[in-house]
């Protein structure tokens, strides 16, 4: 046989490789391939709405309209490396690890209040280390939930119990409660996601129903009392007066719940077009590519655009839920159940509270928002949701 014949068949592709990529135990056939395209068109549809945000707004791109765009670009290249990585290693090898990353969460959460922590929107909720923003709260929820089902899952997988024990789910809220500590007084935005994290683990244990109905009692009651005994700040305090009544003080704590309603409203059915917006190109709602950046969405897309926002959302947190209830054991089953109460109520409140409907709480909208630790922490969830579906079984 001639050298140009070998070289043609060192170059064609070996059947059998091909045979084990589409074989039914594969990787790419245990990939939830709609989970992972409806998160990237999300991520993707943020960084355009991201762009048309502060294109114009010289006072924070330094001058380079293309300066977010760019930077949440390469954002979202970084997170999907993390779940890409998360993918490899598999939840079950990052089990040993979860004592050590619970560890390192909280020391973050505490070094806010040192010279290193930051004042955004008057909460203290970053670290500013080399010109760059941490905000330590986004890794805390993966803590809580890796850490919960390590601790509930840990007998009832091993086949030792039906459900977790006592100690166990005392241990887990225990474990919870130590970020939430942190969060409660400064950051109430960051607080209720944790809570309702707590809240949906505790419901997809199997334990008891009183434990979640007592931990929903223990919220109402510290609400109230952390109300009562005016722990919390002013603005915090006058972002629920202008939720119960935005006309109070329209030119003050009420304008930005003003300005997106009329944003979102204006764009009607099909929006005025990407880019187009004149209250967005105004620069008339605040925050508007971080906690408002729903509104970009409503002014430019429209109903239409809006509409398939949320239907992407809902497409994520329905693969989610089918992986929690398609889970072979608890320890997977938790950890997509935590990861499903954290997408829906962040995703609830965040377009809550610029339909009005909702208390300004200070939370991203997950995959949209500007911001590199929250993207992180929303592809690291892919991977890890990624991760529990590649371990159940292949069906015969």
């Amino acid at each position: 046989m001639s050298n140009h014949h070998l070289k043609v068949d060192r170059l064609a592709p070996d059947p059998g490789t091909w045979r084990r990529l589409i074989a039914r135990d594969s990787v790419l056939r245990r990939v939830d391939w709609v989970l992972l395209l409806a998160a990237l068109a999300l991520s993707v549809l943020g960084i355009l709405l991201v762009w048309s945000a502060t294109r114009n707004r010289t006072e924070i791109n330094s001058g380079d309209p293309h300066y977010f765009l760019i930077r949440q670009g390469i954002n979202l290249a970084l997170g999907v490396g993390l779940a890409i990585g998360v993918m490899w290693l598999g939840h079950h090898r990052l089990r040993s690890a979860v004592p050590l990353f619970y560890g390192v969460s909280l020391l973050f959460m505490l070094l806010v209040f040192t010279p290193l922590g930051t004042e955004i929107n008057g909460q203290r909720a970053w670290l500013s280390i080399g010109g760059y923003t941490l905000q330590p709260g986004e890794f805390a929820k993966i803590a809580i939930i890796l850490g919960m089902a390590v601790i509930l899952a840990d007998q009832v997988d091993a086949g030792d119990r039906e459900y977790p024990s006592r100690r166990a789910v005392l241990q887990s809220l225990a474990l919870a409660g130590a970020p939430l500590c942190i969060v409660v007084v400064d950051d109430m935005g960051m607080a209720m996601v944790l809570s309702m994290i707590v809240l949906g683990i505790l419901l997809a244990s199997g334990a008891s129903l009183k434990w979640s109905i007592g931990l929903m009692l223990a919220g109402v009651f510290g609400a109230v009392l952390v109300w009562t005994l005016g722990v919390l700040d002013q603005y915090q305090l006058d972002r629920f007066a202008a939720f119960a009544d935005p006309s109070r003080d329209p030119s003050g704590v009420g304008y930005n719940t003003n300005q997106a309603r009329i944003a979102i409203g204006s764009g009607q059915l099909d929006g005025k077009g990407l880019f187009q917006g004149t209250q967005t190109t105004g620069q008339f709602v605040p925050e508007q590519h971080t906690d408002f950046i729903f509104t970009v969405a409503g002014e430019e897309l429209g109903f239409v655009g809006a509409g398939g926002i949320i239907a992407l959302i809902g497409i994520v947190l329905w693969r989610a839920l089918r992986i929690a209830r398609t889970s072979s054991e608890l320890y997977g089953t938790i950890i997509a159940a935590g990861i499903v109460a954290w997408f829906a109520f962040q995703c609830f409140e965040n377009i809550g509270m610029a339909l009005g409907i909702m208390p300004v709480a200070g939370v991203p909208l997950p995959f949209l928002s500007y911001g590199g630790t929250a993207m992180f922490a929303v592809w690291i969830a892919i991977g890890l949701l990624q991760s529990v579906r590649m371990k159940r079984p292949v069906a015969a």
